[in-house]
C-alpha cells in the first residue's frame, strides 16, 4: 500500500479533510504512518478524539517521526492517548526504524 485506500465519500467534511492531510504530510513516512492509521480508524474517531488528532497533524513531520521512533522524548502537549493510539496502530515497525 503505498497511498490512500479508503475511500472519502462517507465521511463528514472535517473527516475528509483530516484524511487528506493524513497522505499529505510533506514527507513520505508521516505519510504512511498517519496516512494508513487514518484510513483504519478515521471514521471510528469520536469528535474529541478527531480533536486530538487534528493537534497531532499539526506538529512539524520531523518532530512526530522522532517521537514516534522515540529517538526523542515526546512533548507533553503530543504525548496524548492519540498519539499512543498512532504509535501502537504500527505495532513494533519502530523498533526497526531505530
Amino acid at each position: 500500500m503505498t497511498g490512500m485506500q479508503r475511500s472519502s465519500s462517507d465521511l463528514d467534511v472535517r473527516r475528509r479533510k483530516a484524511l487528506f492531510r493524513s497522505w499529505h504530510r510533506g514527507t513520505r513516512e508521516m505519510d504512511l504512518v498517519l496516512g494508513r492509521f487514518a484510513d483504519s480508524e478515521i471514521d471510528r474517531l469520536t469528535d474529541a478524539e478527531l480533536g486530538e488528532y487534528e493537534h497531532l497533524m499539526e506538529a512539524i513531520d520531523r518532530d512526530l517521526f522522532q517521537w514516534m521512533t522515540g529517538e526523542v522524548e515526546t512533548p507533553a502537549e503530543y504525548d496524548t492517548a492519540m498519539f499512543r493510539r498512532v504509535r501502537d496502530f504500527h505495532g513494533g515497525a519502530w523498533e526497526e526504524l531505530k
